[in-house]
């Protein structure tokens, strides 16, 4: 994938202002927690066999008698705490991330953006194949060197106090972080805010530093869609999608991006709530069909669910819908950087091709994966791989 070796070989101790860190989960965070979770009140039991009117009681309560009961509360930190971390404060704001060295000498820079409600977490099962694919069946020159930030509000990141966190914000910090970190050459990748993260930074970035981006959710401007006259077959299934994601789904963007601070209230002091709040995503928008759990195990769904415990990131990290809505500006503009798409086929969101070209001016790769929804690194970690790779081959 890179045709030179990085520019620059620094660790955490040789670069000013990173400071190195570890995730610590206290003895007190975790019997609070229980405690929270065995004094839960809950709602009665829905009128409806399905999730129609949203997560269901006996689920809900299924989940959170294994939080309290079986689940290991140190898991996220001994997953995350096998790679190096530092923070680093950028326009005012601590950001959290890892930094996972490749062995190849040859690998390519890569900030990898999650997005809501997902967090770093999400990619802890495709960071070993990415950085070392000769050990995980690929080429050497497909490895990539990953940084993998918590976004503001988010995770182990700080919490911004003013206004103006929005999506070209965070892309310009994630380009001084790069810089930084002593990159001169890399990419950028996201799903999701990640994926409008990226493809901010392939309209901002400097095109000497940035080699492209590769996402794997997109949005395109519904006036240039028009005027490519009537929709496919195909695209008629992607509309009725967005329909109905709008329509059945799109409640809790609303509130986040209208109220998020009222919204916080009762998600920060319930941990049963901030469970059903985050895991009803995780069923709709994946590819399990009516078995959440043959894509994700309880203990993976629970280590997303403590990122936002843990951290008491409920509003913070609802904020960003808040501040992008307020700003208004970047979600449809054209994005000029070499770009690759891969359409996995349970997202809530999805574009055909020619769709995809009217964002993406110069689009490279365009990918159809046969598995995977919005949590595709974590629900077919194979699949996005693959994808990462492919779409980053064409970027060069």
């Amino acid at each position: 994938m890179s045709n030179a070796p990085r520019t620059q070989q620094l660790t955490g101790s040789d670069i000013t202002g990173l400071r190195p860190f570890r995730v610590e989960i206290s003895d007190a965070a975790i019997d609070d927690l229980r405690e929270r979770l065995a004094r839960t009140r809950w709602p009665e039991k829905e009128p409806v066999d399905d999730w129609s009117m949203g997560i269901p009681l006996a689920y809900v309560q299924e989940l959170a008698g294994y939080w309290a009961k079986s689940y290991d509360m140190q898991r996220v930190a001994d997953r995350l705490n096998r790679y190096e971390q530092f923070t680093t404060t950028i326009d005012g704001v601590d950001i959290h991330f890892l930094n996972v060295r490749s062995p190849a000498e040859c690998a390519t820079p890569c900030i990898m953006t999650h997005g809501w409600p997902g967090s770093v977490i999400e990619f802890i099962k495709v960071i070993d194949p990415l950085v070392d694919p000769v050990s995980h069946g690929g080429e050497a020159s497909d490895a990539l060197e990953l940084v993998i930030p918590s976004l503001p509000g988010y995770g182990w990141s700080g919490k911004p106090t003013v206004t103006g966190w929005n999506i070209e914000k965070i892309a310009q910090a994630w380009t001084e972080l790069m810089d930084r970190l002593g990159y001169a050459r890399w990419v950028a990748q996201g799903g999701d805010w990640g994926a409008l993260v990226s493809s901010a930074i392939g309209r901002l970035a400097d095109p000497a530093k940035l080699t492209g981006i590769h996402v794997n959710w997109a949005l395109a401007d519904p006036a240039k869609l028009t005027e490519l006259g009537g929709p496919t077959e195909e695209e008629q299934r992607y509309l009725a999608r967005l329909q109905h994601s709008s329509e059945a789904e799109g409640g809790y963007l609303v509130e986040q991006a209208t109220k998020p601070q009222t919204l916080g209230y009762g998600l920060t002091d319930s941990p049963a709530g901030q469970l059903a709040w985050i895991v009803e995503k995780f069923k709709t928008w994946s590819d399990c069909g009516d078995d959440l759990e043959s894509s994700f195990t309880k203990d993976e769904l629970l280590d997303n669910v403590m990122v936002y415990w843990l951290n008491a990131a409920a509003t913070s990290s609802a904020r960003l819908y808040w501040h992008s809505a307020a700003a208004s500006v970047g979600t449809f503009d054209e994005v000029p950087a070499p770009s690759a798409y891969s359409r996995f086929p349970a997202d809530n969101v999805a574009l055909s091709e020619r769709w995809a070209r009217t964002r993406f001016t110069d689009l490279r790769y365009y990918g159809t994966p046969k598995r995977g929804g919005h949590f595709a690194a974590y629900e077919a970690p194979a699949e996005f791989v693959a994808e990462v790779r492919a779409g980053l081959r064409a970027l060069v």
